[in-house]
């Protein structure tokens, strides 16, 4: 059976340990029991561990062996931000995928009280990243970045950058995606979509359009779709 994965808040040595909330879910949820035995990151890797110490503010693990675990595509998500439940969702399903960062953006259609509220749900937004990742069994959450100005994130992306467009007609992702290596960077648009002038933006930015076929996709569907298909490719 595989094992559960939980990523240590705290690495002494030969001794990784759960503190706070993390520790309680394990004590009062799970009832963890000494001797029951778990994956647990430790410093980025993950590794064989055995509780030796349990209580409702403290899991104390003893290391063992290294555990293999598979490394995944870089893929990197711009998100423009929308309805924060719908937002909150597509970040724990994108977790699950395995994307490497994900950038809130401020795109011309995000509603203004939701760019004004994004900075202060970005360590909320970290907590699911993490949670998600344990239960995904990643090595690490993936870069939960600060909300950004659309023309300042996607000038910075890095490596192939694909923006998925309602407005694109001829290339879907699939065929968009032939022959790319990661880094890759995906860029999602907000209710509404992209704007004619931000879409002047990403092309001046060397951003390729793809579609993701004929539907039209709520933010959240067409974020997982896309990077479960990138996964796939690139995997």
């Amino acid at each position: 059976m595989t094992r559960r994965r939980w990523i240590a808040d705290q690495v002494e040595g030969d001794r990784a340990y759960l503190l706070g909330p993390n520790a309680a879910h394990l004590f009062r949820v799970l009832r963890v029991k000494v001797g029951q035995t778990f994956d647990v990151v430790a410093d980025g890797v993950p590794r064989f561990a055995e509780v030796i110490f349990a209580s409702h503010d403290k899991v104390e693990f003893a290391l063992g062996a290294v555990v293999e675990s598979e490394a995944l595509p870089e893929i990197a998500v711009y998100l423009s931000i929308f309805k924060f439940d719908r937002f909150e969702w597509a970040v724990e399903k994108l977790t699950e995928l395995g994307v490497s960062r994900i950038v809130p953006m401020v795109a011309q259609r995000t509603e203004q009280h939701l760019a004004k509220a994004a900075g202060k749900r970005v360590e909320r937004w970290r907590k699911i990243t993490h949670e998600a990742s344990q239960q995904a069994r990643r090595v690490a959450p993936p870069e939960i970045a600060e909300p950004a100005l659309l023309k300042k994130a996607i000038a910075e992306a890095q490596g192939n950058r694909i923006l998925l467009a309602e407005t694109e007609e001829q290339l879907p992702l699939q065929r968009a995606l032939d022959g790319l290596q990661p880094p890759l960077s995906l860029a999602f648009g907000p209710e509404g979509g992209w704007t004619q002038a931000e879409l002047e933006l990403f092309a001046a930015s060397r951003w390729k359009s793809a579609s993701l076929g004929h539907t039209i996709l709520r933010a959240e569907t067409a974020a997982i779709a896309a990077v479960a298909i990138a996964a796939a490719k690139l995997a």
